[in-house]
Order: C-alpha cells, then structure tokens, then sequence
C-alpha cells in the first residue's frame, strides 16, 4: 500500500511540475502578446512598465496561476493599455485584446506540430523517459493553451472578451456592465469553483483542437511516411 501510495503521488507531482511549466510558459506570452499588440498601435505604456517581457515574474498572479494549475484555464496580471494612445480606441483595444487569446492557440498549433513530430523517433524504435516527458509536456501545452485562449474569449468582465465586445457593443452598455466587474469577477469565481463553465469550454475547446487537428494533419501523412520507411 505505501509503494501504491508513494508511486500515485510522484505521479500527481509529476504532472503539477509539468503544468506548472506550461502556465509560466503561457500566461506570460498572452500578456506579452497583449502588450506588443498595444505598442505596434501606438501604445507604449506596457513597454514603459517593463511588461514586454517573457519574464514570467512580470506577469505572476497568484490565483490566475493556480486556477491554470488546477482548472486548465486560468489569467495572468493584466498588461496596462491606455486606448486613448489608438487612433481608434475601439479598434485598438479589441486588436489589443484578442491578441492574447491567438498567442495561445498559435503555441498550441506549433505544439501540436512538435508532438506529432515527436512521433518519428518512436517509428524509428527511439523510445524512453525523455521522449515520454516531451510528449506529455507537449499534450498539456496543447490542452491548456487552447482551454487558456477559449476561456480568455469569454465576453465577461474581466476577461479578454469582454473587452472585444466593446467594438461591437454601444459605449452606454458597456459601461454600465463594467460598473459591476467586482460582482460579475466573484461571480466568475463561483461558477470555475463548481464546475459550471466546464462543460461550454470543454466543448468550445475540443472544436478547437480538432480544428489544429485538421491543420496539422500533413504532419500526420509525414510521420506515417517515416514509419513505413523505418
């Protein structure tokens, strides 16, 4: 019973370490892609703060880590963006916005990319721990990218999609919505606690991933082409 014991609890350590590097990989280009998004429209106040950086310290938020750690999705510290530095400030924080959740399908598109790859070694009779760690990290960079950038995109306060709607949204509204981002931020917090976003973003991400599916399906036709070979 110990040896079960200890054997399932190096395993659950094994997969919190792996998904830990994930979200310090991932929280910080969402932001980062948020930033640059910002700055190449003509705002600077995320480059002036130091926030264009991969430095996973710069954009380190306590509870947005955890949830990615437990739950698969979860949010970094916003990245500062003035929209009064836009040309069109509606424009600019809806392009500004939805960067951050495309950097994240764009990570899990190239990791899907890699774990298929990954697959050559093993038809050429390379196996082992190592390749076995590369795939697993490659799988969760994949789920929680996705499930990061799905989530992301969800038109509540304060998350990225949120402030997307604002471009199709009258200003009046969206306003008045944002007077209750407190309420509608614990209301968030209850329904990811009890499970009750689970089932749309389960379902939005798994669309997703067969469309990255479809995508890379070439990568498939090459590893099966290397298989036959070797």
């Amino acid at each position: 019973m110990p040896s079960v014991f200890s054997s399932g609890l190096q395993s659950a350590l094994y997969l919190l370490i792996i998904r830990l590097i994930v979200a310090l990989i991932a929280l910080p280009i969402h932001e980062c892609a948020h930033g640059y998004a910002a700055y190449r429209m003509g705002d600077y106040t995320a480059k002036r703060q130091g926030r264009l950086t991969l430095n996973p310290l710069a954009h380190f938020d306590p509870i947005g880590t955890v949830a990615i750690i437990l739950f698969g999705f979860g949010w970094a510290k916003p990245v500062p963006i003035n929209p009064l530095n836009f040309d069109n400030p509606k424009r600019g924080m809806m392009l500004s916005s939805l960067a951050g959740p495309l950097s994240n399908i764009g990570l899990a598109f190239i990791s899907m990319v890699l774990y298929k790859l990954s697959y050559i070694p093993s038809g050429m009779g390379i196996s082992g721990a190592f390749l076995s760690t590369v795939q697993t990290f490659l799988l969760y960079m994949i789920s929680i990218n996705i499930t990061l950038g799905v989530f992301n995109l969800i038109p509540i306060p304060p998350l990225d999609g949120s402030r997307i709607a604002t471009f199709f949204l009258p200003q009046r509204i969206y306003f008045k919505i944002m007077q209750y981002e407190n309420i509608i931020f614990i209301g968030l917090m209850v329904a990811l606690w009890f499970g009750i976003l689970d089932g749309p973003i389960s379902f939005v991400s798994n669309t997703v991933t067969g469309i990255l599916d479809f995508a890379t399906r070439p990568i498939d036709w090459l590893t099966a082409l290397f298989m036959i070979r070797f």
